[in-house]
């Protein structure tokens, strides 16, 4: 097996919260890293942020996501033989006008392009990770579902004609669903050189590699923290499950090295509820106290709602995850230091 310094990972959605994480955790690792964004202007942010380690780290332009051609650059003349592609890319945004042509199409378009670019430009490519969600696992017609928990083991069952009549949120959850179930159904059926596997994090909370410079254009789950700030009340629960974004990034990363990963789902996360988060800020940020709704103390631990198994990762990746009042410390430090 050769040393990381002789081989490169290709990242896509290299400009994204979760993705620079996993390059710096390569990069550490003293990997190459070959990162994919959509502009040159992505491009050139990004490699201010990774400029320290010189050509070790370098960028691409994919300008779609769903044109396998458009990647042949992204494979070409990189430091290292392309080992391992690490798919970040997707599209995220829950505010959509067309659920069908702006999520369930794009998702399904570019997880199998993906895999049709890494067989054509990448032969030495021996393993593709790719960043699923627990939107792939979560059964939202059972809502809440008392008792149950959730594995690997299980899928969302929306299906393509279910989502295209449904919200945003529950059609953003089965693009990543019908997403990933198109890409094992593409390995099964075209028997690549490389393997598949698959990382399912909930709520991804954590500080951002680099300091957040504008609280109007934060990511999704960045902005669900901050929304907390002011809020009257404690918000319910969306997804019951989060993962602290540095735990993610050593998952991929060891998704890719671990020969025991090939093929296999990886539900990564624990139980989460808003009303733990605001208790744990209260204890942890007492400047906050003022500014956080309060709730029931206590009652996110006794409500009655599914929970997630994520301890194959814990044992087959050697992952160990960060409990919830360290990651709200420090994604809160964050946020305020961008306030103030």
């Amino acid at each position: 097996m050769p040393s990381p310094s002789e081989q490169t990972l290709l990242v896509t959605g290299a400009n994204g919260f979760v993705a620079q994480h996993i390059i710096n955790e390569a990069l550490t690792r003293g990997y190459n890293v070959r990162g994919t964004v959509r502009t040159s202007s992505s491009a050139a942010k990004v490699r201010s942020v990774f400029s320290s380690h010189g050509p070790k780290f370098s960028v691409a332009v994919v300008p779609d996501l769903t044109n396998k051609d458009l990647y042949a650059p992204a494979f070409a003349e990189s430091p290292a033989p392309i080992t391992g592609v690490i798919n970040v890319a997707a599209p995220f945004s829950l505010k959509v006008d067309d659920p069908v042509t702006q999520l369930l199409n794009p998702a399904v378009h570019s997880a199998v392009t993906v895999l049709e670019a890494t067989r054509q430009f990448g032969p030495y490519v021996r393993r593709v990770v790719n960043t699923s969600s627990f939107a792939c696992i979560l059964d939202l017609s059972k809502g809440y579902r008392p008792g149950y928990t959730y594995t690997e083991k299980d899928w969302n069952p929306m299906t393509h004609e279910e989502a295209a009549k449904a919200d945003n949120a529950a059609a953003y959850c089965a693009s990543k669903a019908l997403a990933e179930k198109a890409m094992w159904d593409w390995v099964e059926k075209e028997k690549p050189s490389f393997s598949l596997t698959t990382i399912q994090p909930p709520w991804i909370f954590g500080p951002h590699l680099t300091p957040i410079d504008d609280l109007s254009h934060l990511n999704e789950s960045s902005e669900a923290l901050w929304h907390l700030v002011g809020a009257k009340e404690v918000p319910a629960v969306d997804f019951a499950g989060f993962a602290d974004v540095r735990v993610v990034a050593k998952a991929h990363i060891e998704a890719f090295e671990r020969p025991e990963a090939a093929g296999e789902r990886f539900l990564c996360g624990q139980h989460f509820d808003y009303q733990s988060a605001v208790d744990a800020l209260r204890e942890t940020m007492p400047q906050l106290k003022e500014r956080l709704p309060v709730g029931t103390p206590g009652a996110g631990k006794t409500q009655d709602i599914y929970q997630l198994d994520g301890s194959k990762a814990e044992r087959v990746l050697g992952i160990k995850y960060i409990p919830l009042e360290v990651t709200m410390k420090d994604s809160f430090e964050q946020l305020l230091a961008a306030e103030a």
